[in-house]
C-alpha cells in the first residue's frame, strides 16, 4: 500500500523495457521501492532493465516475458505479474505502445498490429489490472498515454488514434473504479526524447523520460487523475482542441 508520502512499495511495470518505465523505475528506487517487477516483450532488455533496477536500490526484480499481440494472453501475464511481486501490488504502470511509420499507415496488417499493441492488449491488461487490485481493495494504476491521443495529427494518425483509445478508456476505467481504493492516473507528455522517438523531429515542448517520471512520482504523491508533462501542455491543448480543422491541419509536427 502507498505510504504515507504516496510512494509505493511494490511495483508492476507493463512494458517495462520503456526508457519512460525504466525512468519511473529509478525515480522511485531510493523512496521505499523494494519489489519490482518488470514485464515485456525482449528478454535481452528486460535482463539489462532489471539489473539497473537492482542497481538503482530494488531489492527484487522479476522479470515476465509476454507478447502484446496475444489479447487472449492479457490476464494470464497480469496474473504471473502479480504472482511475481508476491500477491498484492501497490502500483501497476502500464508503458506499452508502439509508433506507426507514415509509409505504412495506410497498410492494414502494420495498422492491425499498431492498433493491437497500443490499445487491444492494454485495454485487456487493464481490465484484469483493475480486477485484481479491486479485489485486494487499494492500488494506483498508471496509464502512459500521450498528447498525440487528445487531438489526432495527420502526421501520426494511427498511433493517435491508439492513444486517443487508451487514454479514453483509462479515464472511463478510474470512473468505474471510484470508491474502490483503486485510482487511475493518465500520463499525458508530449514528444519525449527516447530510443522510440530517435531520429524524429522533435515537436515544440518536447522533455525526456527523466522529466516524465519526475511528474508520475510527484502525481502518485498528490493523486492528480491527469498528469500533463510538461505541464503547460495543459492549456496549449485547451486552445488546441477548439482550432478549426483548415487551422489544426497547417501546424507544424
Amino acid at each position: 500500500m502507498l505510504d504515507a508520502f504516496g510512494q509505493p512499495q511494490s511495483l508492476v511495470v507493463l512494458g517495462g523495457t520503456s526508457d519512460i518505465a525504466r525512468a519511473v523505475v529509478h525515480a522511485l528506487a531510493p523512496k521505499r521501492l523494494a519489489t519490482v517487477v518488470l514485464a515485456g516483450r525482449n528478454e535481452e532488455r528486460l535482463a539489462e532493465a532489471a539489473a539497473g533496477a537492482k542497481a538503482a536500490g530494488v531489492d527484487h526484480v522479476p522479470t515476465v516475458a509476454f507478447d502484446a499481440g496475444q489479447v487472449d494472453r492479457a490476464a494470464a501475464v497480469v496474473d504471473e505479474c502479480f504472482a511475481a511481486a508476491g500477491g498484492d501490488v501497490d502500483v501497476v504502470v502500464l508503458a506499452v505502445g508502439v509508433l506507426s511509420r507514415r509509409e505504412l499507415e495506410l497498410d492494414p496488417e502494420r495498422t492491425a498490429e499498431v492498433v493491437t499493441t497500443g490499445f487491444a492488449w492494454p485495454a485487456a491488461a487493464l481490465t484484469a489490472v483493475a480486477a485484481r487490485m479491486k479485489a485486494q481493495g487499494h492500488g494506483r494504476i498508471v496509464v502512459l498515454s500521450s498528447v498525440a491521443g487528445v487531438r489526432v495529427r495527420r502526421a501520426n494518425f494511427v498511433y493517435g488514434a491508439t492513444k486517443a483509445g487508451l487514454d479514453g478508456f483509462a479515464v472511463g476505467l478510474g470512473e468505474a473504479l471510484r470508491g474502490t481504493g483503486v485510482a487511475v492516473q493518465v500520463v499525458r507528455p508530449g514528444f519525449v526524447r527516447t530510443r522510440m522517438t530517435a531520429g524524429m523531429s522533435e515537436a515544440p515542448m518536447a522533455t525526456t523520460a527523466e522529466a516524465v517520471a519526475e511528474a508520475v512520482v510527484a502525481g502518485l504523491a498528490s493523486g492528480a487523475p491527469v498528469i500533463w508533462v510538461p505541464g503547460t501542455l495543459r492549456w496549449a491543448f485547451a486552445v488546441f482542441r477548439l482550432l478549426p480543422p483548415s487551422v489544426w491541419r497547417r501546424l507544424p509536427g
